[in-house]
């Protein structure tokens, strides 16, 4: 069928067949459609995608195998790999009968993207969060049939994200529709709401008095499913024991620069992160003092001309969900294909009034002023949010779509953004907010370290645990967070990975265009390409086969 045709008519179909299959991955995509569907994550549909993907890559295979350009073959190359990397999370990694946070983020994600982001009115997303409710219990039961013998941290985590998704039925969404007065709809909502939640305690129950005691499933991906998962997702071939002794070295160099910074504070990494930690705002303050430096960041992008800057929208900083409360700061963005602007928000994980105080102070001193220059960097200004912004003005579907993104750019981005903004100047006169930029590298590299040692290693969570605390200098219960989430969320190595394959990408550019490279002309091109992978990404800009992408 698409023999010889553009492959536009391709990337069409690929995508209209993600969205069918993945409605809540289309809703932050801007595509409503599908928007009063739940994900069928049932074995037998799940084996059945497989199957249908694979019929894509043999299609693909086929589309303008003649006249191709140079471009069109990076693209397809890069449509290729998408496709096997799903192949390879369906019948290798396998996640969806491993992982029953899986469940509960389906849930989570797809009802929150009826209540953050107003593409319609309320009446119509109450009436498509009424059919998401109706369909939970079904959800729920998949799930208890699908999962087997999951790791007992990957239980852990589950009952606590599915926790949050009652919080998010019980609380945020009452909250989110209080503008709607049909009364008759509002009751139905009651009454669906009431059986997701009792499907949902049911299953956490069940999980936790059932599965737990009996859990002996490995969280480790193991080897070669390391190295495939990173090869297909993100086109590194190097090997886990190169990515382990490049992150070593980096490691190993940033800590001295640290510990560089840190003598200028007149005294040693202990002292000088105890002066750091020590500033840092309250729990009352600790959104109103982000949004304060979201606006400072904005207005030095602009005036130092490192990457082209939109007027008008600019992110709304609040704290984060219940459901999302895993994370440390995050950025929420209306998808690409929204008809009408929508507002972004930049959240923030407060501290939990149930903590004792102890635990609230350690939250908060990990949240440093210092340290929240860093993070507003990464979601907002050079980050994530200016990232978004130049997304939006693409006009291929290929490289504006998310379900098609390298998450290895995104996160590599917004990580090296926080370096750009350093290496400009910023907070040139406060060696806490350089100290703060180099304690969120050593985080980055920290999970590079660990991704690798647990998941093709033998490391324990808790030589996790010590190693964040040890060599990332993190407070106790970050330090947990950390290590457990490399459990579950390997994919967070790349963090580190897409900094510096841009880092390198950046160097190579240069050379190559010395009398026309500037910043802003690297970056709004980088930007201009869309959220490709790295390697797509030089053979666009360097041409021929690139070069390694990593020194």
């Amino acid at each position: 069928m698409y023999s010889g045709e553009p492959l536009s008519p391709f990337v069409e179909n690929y995508l209209n067949y993600l969205y069918e299959t993945q409605p809540t991955a289309a809703a932050f995509d801007g595509v409503h459609q599908y928007d009063d569907l739940l994900e069928d994550p049932s074995r037998t549909a799940l084996e059945g995608q497989g199957r249908e993907l694979g019929g894509l890559v043999r299609q693909l295979a086929t589309v303008g195998k003649s006249g191709m350009t140079k471009t069109e073959q990076v693209e397809r190359e890069m449509l290729t790999a998408n496709i096997r990397a799903r192949i390879f999370e369906l019948e290798n990694i396998r996640s969806w009968e491993r992982n029953p946070q899986r469940h509960s983020e389906i849930l989570a994600m797809s009802l929150a993207g009826q209540v953050l982001f107003p593409y319609a009115p309320v009446g119509e997303r109450a009436r498509r969060i009424l059919s998401k409710l109706k369909q939970t219990p079904r959800l729920i039961e998949t799930a208890r049939k699908t999962i087997q013998d999951p790791p007992g941290i990957f239980i852990k985590e589950g009952i606590t994200s599915l926790n949050g998704v009652v919080e998010f039925i019980e609380h945020d969404l009452p909250r989110a529709l209080t503008s709607l007065d049909d009364m008759h709809l509002l009751s139905d909502l009651a009454d669906a709401s009431t059986e997701a939640v009792t499907a949902i305690h049911g299953y956490t129950e069940y999980l936790r008095n059932e599965v737990a005691p009996k859990a002996r499933g490995s969280f480790r991906l193991g080897r070669e499913n390391f190295d495939g998962k990173l090869e297909l997702e993100e086109g590194v071939t190097l090997g886990a024991d190169r990515l382990l002794a490049i992150a070593q070295r980096e490691l190993r160099e940033t800590q001295e620069e640290f510990r560089s910074v840190a003598g200028r504070l007149g005294g040693d990494v202990a002292s000088a992160l105890e002066g750091l930690k020590q500033d840092h705002p309250s729990a009352a303050t600790l959104v109103s003092t982000a949004h304060s430096q979201v606006t400072e960041l904005a207005a030095f992008v602009e005036r130092k001309g490192l990457v082209s800057v939109t007027d008008g929208e600019v992110p709304v900083v609040a704290p984060t969900p219940p459901f999302y409360r895993w994370t440390f700061a995050s950025l929420w963005a209306p998808g690409p294909f929204e008809a009408r602007p929508l507002p972004t928000y930049y959240y923030l994980t407060d501290v939990d009034p149930a903590w004792t105080p102890d635990r609230q102070e350690q939250h908060l001193r990990d949240f440093h002023t210092g340290a929240l220059w860093a993070i507003s960097m990464h979601e907002t200004y050079p980050g994530h949010f200016l990232q978004h912004q130049h997304v939006c003005r693409i006009e291929s579907k290929l490289r504006k779509s998310g379900l098609l993104a390298s998450i290895g750019f995104i996160e590599g981005w917004a990580h090296y953004g926080e370096q750009v903004m350093i290496e400009s100047g910023f907070g040139r006169k406060d060696n806490h907010v350089k100290l703060g930029q180099l304690a969120e590298a050593l985080i980055r590299l920290a999970r590079l370290v660990v991704g690798i040692r647990l998941h093709v290693e033998d490391m324990s969570v808790e030589q996790g645990v010590r190693f964040f605390r040890d060599e990332a200098f993190m407070e106790e219960g970050s330090a947990r967070r950390e290590a457990e989430r490399g459990t579950f969320d390997p994919g967070y190595v790349v963090y580190s990975l897409g900094k510096l394959m841009i880092l390198k990408l950046r160097a190579d550019y240069e050379a190559k265009h010395p009398s026309k490279f500037s910043l802003k002309t690297f970056h709004d091109r980088l930007l201009g390409n869309g959220n490709l992978p790295i390697w797509a990404h030089r053979r666009l800009m360097l041409g021929g086969n690139a070069g390694s992408a990593l020194a």
